[in-house]
C-alpha cells in the first residue's frame, strides 16, 4: 500500500462518524459488548490503543462485530504494527510518526493515522504522501486555535484531533474546515465499561454521532 493509498483509506474511516472512540480496555470479556453499544449509537469506527495486555484479544473480538470498523492505536513500532494487523485491525493510530512505523504499516498494508503536533511534522508527512493525519496531543498543543492556525497555510491536509477533546470541545474542533472526525475516550467512561452499563454508552455513543461537522 503506498502512502497515498494509505491516505485515502484512513480518510475514508474519519469519515464514517464525527468521534472515533478511543479505548482503553482491560478485559476481553467487555470487548464485544462495548463495540456493539457503540456501533449501535452510531460509531462504528474503534481505537483500541495497545496499552494494555489484553488489547490484541480486544481488537480479535471487537472485529467480530457487524458493522464495525476496529483499529489499533499507540502503534510504536513495526512489531505493533504486524501484531495489529494479525488481531484484526482495519487501521492503525499513532501518537507521532517515524519511517520505521510507517514502512511497516505500508507494507502491512495497514491505513494509518500518524501523529503530528506541528506544521513541520505536517509537511513532512505530506511531502510523504499522506494528507489525512491525527493532531496530538489535541488541547495541550494549543487545541482548535492551533489547528486552526496550522490548517491556513496547509488546507491540503485534513485532521483527527485526539487529547483532552471532550462532548463539550469536540465542537470547536469539528467546525473546523481542515477536520473530519475527533477521538475522544469520553463515550466509553471506564466506571460505564466495569459495570457493564452499555445502555449509557450506547447513548453517549449516539450523543456524539450527532454532533455536527
Amino acid at each position: 500500500m503506498t502512502p497515498h493509498q494509505a491516505s485515502l483509506h484512513a480518510r475514508e474511516i474519519a469519515g464514517l462518524a464525527p468521534i472515533i472512540p478511543v479505548l482503553v480496555v482491560d478485559d476481553v470479556a467487555h470487548a464485544r459488548p462495548l463495540a456493539e453499544a457503540l456501533v449501535a449509537g452510531g460509531l462504528p469506527a474503534l481505537e483500541v490503543t495497545l496499552r494494555t495486555p489484553a488489547a490484541l484479544d480486544v481488537i480479535r473480538e471487537m472485529a467480530k462485530v457487524p458493522g464495525g470498523v476496529v483499529g489499533a492505536g499507540t502503534l510504536l513500532t513495526p512489531a505493533d504494527v504486524l501484531a495489529a494487523k494479525e488481531a484484526g485491525a482495519k487501521f492503525g493510530v499513532s501518537p507521532g510518526a517515524t519511517d520505521k512505523l510507517l514502512e511497516a504499516c505500508e507494507a502491512a498494508d495497514l491505513p494509518l493515522l500518524p501523529g503530528v503536533a506541528t506544521a513541520s511534522e505536517a509537511m513532512r508527512l505530506l511531502e510523504r504522501g499522506y494528507d489525512m493525519l491525527k493532531f496530538f496531543p489535541a488541547e495541550a498543543s494549543g487545541g482548535a486555535a492551533a489547528l486552526k492556525a496550522i490548517g491556513a497555510p496547509i488546507p491540503q491536509v485534513a485532521f483527527c484531533p485526539t487529547g483532552g477533546v471532550s462532548i463539550k470541545n469536540a465542537p470547536d474542533y469539528l467546525g473546523l474546515p481542515n477536520v473530519l472526525c475527533a477521538g475522544g475516550s469520553w463515550v466509553a467512561p471506564k466506571e460505564a465499561v466495569l459495570a457493564g452499563d452499555w445502555s449509557r454508552i450506547e447513548q453517549l455513543a449516539r450523543e456524539a454521532a450527532a454532533l455536527p461537522r
